[in-house]
């Protein structure tokens, strides 16, 4: 059972340089020089606990899907012609303070700027520092206020950064402003803390998320290494509890874009209660285009998931589509193509556009390259029994 020392310990020794780290791993000359380079710059500093350096093991090198995915790479430093400042165009959908309103039903709460750890592909790469902390008590009247009188929102996500590195009564403060403010909302809680700080998920915090309901957990796995028994504890513990669990994945060059690491992941995810909900392309933010697998490659890789898992274990393929224009899915969305970009269509009858390759994508998606003769069987799993 998971207590409050155990999460606040991992935040406690998180590393935050290359002095630290190279106390718990080998450094690579390149991975040294891009945390001090980072270390001057204005980004997204490096953050990591030491639970998800465990997740690596020993003798890890920076291309390992763990490592690869916090820490920082001389790449982020390349001009990148197709990066957007604002990716998802927020800024121009600010409702409130740390509230985003892109549809009608529903409106997202940015609840704090810190995460447990700091995902190189994070499109939300250059909050200030007053950004990182906790949303105020000032700032969550003015939301609360402005939520009250629009009856028509039916979903309030709370996200951030990740709300769930703050303390429970924080937590709790502010989910019951929100909840006085509208009763009948569904609450959407946005946290990466069952991959990356799985301890997180006490009795006294699934309790308290529990009071809430209706609520729903939307998480972010991106590699079956994720899955780790303590992962599977803090998933236990909410989907006992009769809260819903959702997973959201980033399609991520060099990390899981292949068929049968994101099938191993997906039918994972599935046996133990949690449902796969959004395999996203990488968004346009400055510092990631290393990271993003092309759009003519993830069509592809898609074409194979399709071919190879059931419904309940196929998430949906989507896109932000750049600049703000809403979510594009995929591949149904694409209108077609425009020299070397896709045009996409967004929900209000729009267009957007989105690079359709990048450089680098040559290795092949073999079809059914690793599937067992059996039909269903899941070599990447020895647990897995079958597909309904």
């Amino acid at each position: 059972m998971f207590t409050d020392l155990d999460w606040m310990t991992q935040l406690a020794e998180s590393i935050r340089d290359a002095e630290a780290l190279a106390e718990r791993l080998h450094l690579e000359p390149e991975t040294r020089a891009a945390l001090d380079r980072l270390a001057g710059s204005d980004t997204l500093p490096f953050r990591v606990t030491p639970y998800w350096l465990s997740l690596a093991g020993a003798g890890a090198g920076p291309g390992d899907p763990i490592l690869a995915q916090c820490l920082p790479s001389p790449r982020e430093f390349e001009p990148d012609p197709d990066a957007l400042p604002d990716p998802l165009g927020e800024s121009r959908h600010r409702a409130a303070p740390s509230l985003v309103r892109q549809y009608r039903s529903r409106a997202l709460l940015r609840a704090s700027g810190e995460c447990a750890v700091h995902c190189r592909h994070c499109f939300r790469r250059t909050l200030l520092p007053s950004e990182r902390g906790f949303i105020s008590p000032e700032d969550q009247s003015a939301v609360a206020a402005w939520l009250a009188e629009r009856p028509e929102i039916r979903e309030i996500l709370v996200s951030g950064g990740d709300p769930l590195v703050a303390s429970d009564g924080r937590v709790e403060s502010l989910l019951s402003s929100l909840r006085a403010a509208r009763p009948e909302a569904t609450l959407r809680v946005c946290t990466r803390c069952p991959s990356t700080l799985p301890m997180r998920f006490t009795p006294g915090l699934v309790g308290l998320l529990r009071a809430f309901r209706p609520l729903r957990v939307v998480t972010h796995f991106n590699h079956p290494r994720e899955l780790s028994p303590q992962a599977d504890e803090a998933l236990g513990n909410l989907i006992d509890a009769g809260i819903p669990v959702f997973v959201q994945t980033v399609l991520l060059r060099g990390i899981n874009d292949d068929p049968d690491v994101l099938e191993g992941l997906f039918s994972g995810l599935v046996r133990r209660g949690a449902q796969p909900y959004y395999l996203f392309q990488g968004d346009l933010a400055p510092g990631t285009a290393h990271l993003r697998c092309s759009l003519s490659r993830g069509l592809a890789i898609y074409a194979e998931l399709r071919s190879r898992l059931s419904g309940l274990e196929l998430p949906r393929y989507a896109v932000d589509a750049p600049g703000g224009g809403g979510k594009a899915f995929l591949p149904e969305d694409i209108e077609g193509r425009e020299g070397d970009r896709f045009i996409l269509r967004t929900p209000s009858g729009g267009r957007a556009y989105y690079p359709a390759d990048g450089p680098g994508d040559t290795k092949p998606v073999n079809p059914s390259a690793r599937l067992d003769s059996t039909v269903g069987c899941n070599p990447l799993d020895s647990e897995y029994t079958g597909r309904g």
